[in-house]
């Protein structure tokens, strides 16, 4: 077998089991009793919770669509689910703090109807995709970046098929390439014509399975000062396929807004503006992919490009149980879920008072 066939076969492999072996629910327990002895009972019952979280809808069954409506019981479930562990993409949006419609750990708490019992939910990638800028180089009248591109999971590195988007000021660009060995460089070529700072944007998708993607971005200085922190000068949020662009200083003027998959691109349309905020349409592409969406602007002589993903992944919300001793057990259920297609990695921690 040629040598490239054997990479082929390998990195297709690791990335099945790595899938199948999320896919079978792992549990373990992250403060056990000092005497070692396990409660069957209560691991049992922690487990059958976090399936509830994610087999369920909640109600009403609208509450992830409507960011005014704060669930009566909750639940992350699509409504009209095709398939086990499918999760609704605005349900989960608003488990992310920096959606203006988030919803707080108290309200999920209270709607979660167990006082004894305290949570965490996670929801990531399967894999990581980590940018590095390694090196740039001045033209006559241009300038060429060169990155360094990772996918990988816990340190391991997955083989990948990559799309890539360079945004700047009135500027788009899009490639792909392939990293053989979860490893591969690139080469991003700005004239300079082209006004900055600008964002590399890149959807990673592992060779084995179509539906197991990641992203990242790295934000980068060209013809421009160094990029502001996000949220500078526009704070987004993404529910019902709408995106709300929040405008912190009254002098920002947007330009366009991206809306960015692993097959596909398009440039949102505005439906409503005033001197707060501008809403847009998200389109409901047919890519099973994480959506990013790129807000670019300006506020008086700073361009800036503002971006989140939707749904809005990763998230964390709920107890810190790191170093907690008022708690015997707590116990960590790990799925493989679907949102939009496209699939990630879900952990539900439970926990409770001592017995």
């Amino acid at each position: 077998m040629p040598a490239i066939s054997v990479d082929t076969f390998f990195a297709c492999a690791l990335m099945v089991l790595l899938v199948l072996s999320a896919m079978a629910t792992t549990s373990k327990i992250l403060y056990p009793h000092i005497n070692n002895d396990v409660d069957a009972f209560a691991a049992e019952r922690y487990r059958e919770i976090s399936k509830y979280l994610l087999l369920n809808s909640g109600t009403p069954l609208n509450w992830g669509q409507n960011g005014k409506i704060i669930p009566e019981t909750f639940g992350l479930a699509k409504t009209d689910a095709h398939g086990s562990y499918e999760l609704d993409i605005d349900k989960v949006s608003r488990l992310n703090s920096e959606n203006v419609h988030a919803l707080s750990y108290a309200q999920i708490f209270t709607a979660l109807g167990m006082p004894d019992v305290s949570f965490r939910i996670e929801i990531k990638p399967l894999f990581e995709v980590v940018i590095n800028r390694t090196a740039s180089f001045e033209g006559t009248n241009e300038t060429i970046y060169q990155f360094e591109i990772l996918t990988r999971r816990h340190g391991v590195q997955i083989q990948t098929e990559l799309k890539h988007y360079v945004i700047a000021e009135n500027y788009m660009e899009e490639s792909v390439a392939y990293a053989s060995d979860g490893v591969t460089y690139v080469n991003v070529t700005l004239s300079d014509n082209v006004g900055g700072p600008a964002l590399f944007v890149v959807f990673a998708k592992a060779t084995s399975k179509t539906n197991v993607l990641s992203f990242g971005t790295y934000a980068f200085a060209h013809n421009s000062g160094e990029p502001k922190t996000r949220g500078t000068f526009v704070r987004l949020s993404a529910l019902n396929h709408t995106l709300n662009a929040s405008l912190v200083y009254s002098e920002v003027n947007m330009l366009k807004t991206y809306a960015l998959t692993y097959n596909y691109h398009t440039i949102l349309t505005e439906t409503s503006s005033n001197n707060q905020s501008v809403k847009y349409n998200i389109l409901r592409l047919l890519d099973p992919s994480p959506i990013l969406l790129v807000a670019t602007g300006w506020n008086s002589t700073d361009f800036f490009t503002e971006w989140i993903a939707y749904p809005q992944i990763p998230i964390q919300i709920g107890a810190n149980f790191d170093g907690l001793t008022t708690l015997s057990n707590v116990y960590a259920n790990t799925y493989v879920v679907t949102v939009n297609s496209a699939l990630y990695e879900c952990t539900v921690w439970l926990g409770g008072p001592r017995k």
